[in-house]
Parts: structure tokens; sequence; C-alpha cells
């Protein structure tokens, strides 16, 4: 098996430093550093074995190899085909479709993401678990990020906080809205004596949604939308506050009549590649019981 690794050429401006502080520099805590040491990590220098109080020279090759990761009990490995959109040594963008847990839960233990990446980890030799940066909604299709490591999850979290990582969604919704384009801001928390449904409440967590109307039909709208935040079910939870829910989602109000699940797609996402220091971005095309509301 593969260990995770990461790996620097010292240039001129980090020469005469020791290699605790340039890791820090590299955002690489002394938790995980007592870790690296204790637990079956290395540093290397130009292939050599080196403590982290080694002055770093200019043209060093720097390898830190971090210990092994195991996944979770909870989550039983799967051979389940994923549909990778974007594969490097520390990053995947995958393709969900609907009905697909993103983490297994207690209604549906296998069959979601983290478990075919669990199965395909295995196959390609990679000892990590699931890292899921951008989860879904069972019923959600789309785009979905993965960390390949708890380091560049740790990275991407820090990038999720300062808004870094960008998600477009598309979703049919009930009725004509009032406006081409808005902005929807309303608190959303868990809704009382449920564990599942969340609701605008006064007391909830802050919550921004943006909106553009794509195009009108007779019975519903083909909308556009942007995440400020990311809440649970909050495009759900927002669309009905309006009065337009999505179409087929029956736990927020939407009906069933033209699509068999809520009508929500994450078409697109970018992001700051935390190792390669470019911006990325991927987009997925509506699934077919989408596109058939347009006929």
């Amino acid at each position: 098996m593969s260990q995770f690794k990461l790996q620097w050429v010292i240039d001129e401006t980090h020469a005469g430093m020791l290699i605790r502080d340039y890791l820090k520099e590299k955002e690489i805590s002394k938790t995980a550093l007592t870790d690296i040491k204790f637990n079956g990590g290395r540093i290397l220098v130009n292939g050599a074995e080196m403590t982290v109080r080694y002055e770093l020279k200019q043209g060093d090759l720097l390898e830190v190899y971090y210990p092994p990761e195991k996944h979770s009990e909870g989550i039983v490995e799967e051979k389940i085909p994923l549909l990778i959109l974007y594969e490097d040594p520390y990053v995947l963008v995958i393709d969900k479709p609907a009905a697909m847990n993103t983490i297994p839960s207690r209604e549906h233990p296998t069959g979601s993401v983290a478990n075919a990446l669990v199965g395909y980890y295995q196959s390609i030799n990679l000892q990590s678990t699931a890292h899921i940066v951008t989860r879904l909604d069972r019923d959600t299709s789309g785009i979905v990020l993965i960390a390949k490591h708890r380091h560049i999850h740790h990275l991407f979290s820090k990038q999720q906080k300062s808004g870094g990582v960008h998600r477009t969604y598309e979703a049919f919704v009930h009725g004509a809205l009032p406006t081409k384009k808005g902005t929807i801001t309303a608190p959303i928390g868990r809704k009382k004596d449920s564990i599942i449904e969340r609701e605008v409440t006064d007391d909830g967590q802050y919550a921004c949604t943006h909106y553009i109307v794509k195009r009108n039909y007779p019975l519903f709208t083909h909308i556009q939308l942007r995440l400020e935040t990311g809440r649970t079910h909050q495009i759900r939870v927002h669309m009905k506050h309006i009065g337009h829910p999505l179409l087929g989602d029956d736990l927020y109000g939407g009906l069933r009549e033209l699509i068999q699940r809520q009508a929500l797609h994450c078409r697109k996402i970018s992001f700051f590649h935390p190792i390669y220091q470019k911006e990325m971005m991927f987009s997925s095309p509506l699934p077919e019981e989408m596109t058939r509301l347009f006929e």
C-alpha cells in the first residue's frame, strides 16, 4: 500500500529554515508531526531521514510521508463504480447520482459514496479513508469534492471557511418566481420533533442563498443557485420558505407528479488546489430525469 506524501524543492527564500518551521508554514501542525514521528511516518531530505531540527538548504528535496490511514470501522468497503471527473494524488472530483448517500446512515448503512471510496482506495492500494469535502443529500445529484488525505481535507476546510470553494446548483421549483434574481437570507435550524427536517427559525444559523431564473415554464421555473453558507438542506428550506419548493421534494412541500426526487443538481464547482496552487473548475450535465422536464 502506498503512503500519502508531500514534497517540496527548497528555494532560496526558504534556505536556512528548520524543517519544523518550514512545515508549520505549510500548515502541518505539531500534532501531525508527532503522528508522523511515532506512528510510521517519515521525513526525508534528499532521500535520507532527518529530524525537524535539520536546517534546509536551497535545492533540497524535502519529503514528508504520513502514517497510513485506517478507514472507519462503520464504513464497509464496497466495489461500487464511481463516475470520476478528475483525480490526482490529492483530490478526487466525482459526479454523484441521486438515490446515493454521501456517507452511510442508519437507514442506508451501505451503498454510499464513502463505501465506494474505501473500496476504490483498496483497489488502487491507497491507505486512506473517506474525506468528503462537499456533501450532497441522498437525492441531490451532482459534483462532490473529495480529499484523499486528512491534511488535504484540513486545507479545504480552511478554504471553505474563507469562501474559496464555490458550488453552483440548478433546480426546478414550483410556480413563477417574482423576480429574475434574488437573495434569500433566513436563519436555518433543526425542526422541533424531527431529526431530519430543517426550517427557517429565529434562533437558527445564518444562511444565505442567491438565485437567478434561467427559464419559466407553465407550471415551474428552472433556476440557478449559489450558496454563501452550507447549512443542511439550505436550498430546499429556503425555496420552501419563499413559497416555491423544489419539484419532487415531498419533505418540503414539493409534488412528485413530474419527478420522483427533489429536482436539485450540483452543476459546477471551483476551488483553489491546495497543492498545485491553481484555480480549478469542473461541471456536470443535468441528469436525464431533470432534462426530461424540458420536454
